[in-house]
């Protein structure tokens, strides 16, 4: 058994780490936890799982946080891609000439 103020801090980094939502329209994820730590009978290594799922979800959220600023060309289509590269190493591609 845990205490109640520490099974609240729980609860509420479990909802920080999930997608936000209006509170009008709890999702159904947020509801089965709300219900799940309603009941004051949690017992420890259910606690100790909580933990751990809210560490893990921390570390994912880094870690696309950092894929995101140390790849900044992830979500390019080749042709911008290329584009970016030259631009890097001090060139600008010439612009293609199009038959209209």
């Amino acid at each position: 058994m845990s205490s109640s103020s520490h099974l609240r801090s729980l609860y509420r980094s479990i909802l920080r780490e999930l997608p936000h939502r209006p509170l009008s329209e709890p999702s159904p994820l947020q509801q089965r936890i709300r219900k799940t730590f309603s009941n004051s009978t949690a017992q420890r290594h259910q606690v100790e799982e909580a933990e751990q799922y809210v560490q893990y979800a921390k570390a994912q959220r880094m870690y696309a946080t950092l894929l995101e600023r140390y790849n900044p060309g992830m979500g390019m289509d080749e042709e911008e891609r290329v584009r970016m590269t030259a631009r890097r190493v001090g060139m600008d591609l010439p612009e293609e000439w199009r038959k209209s």
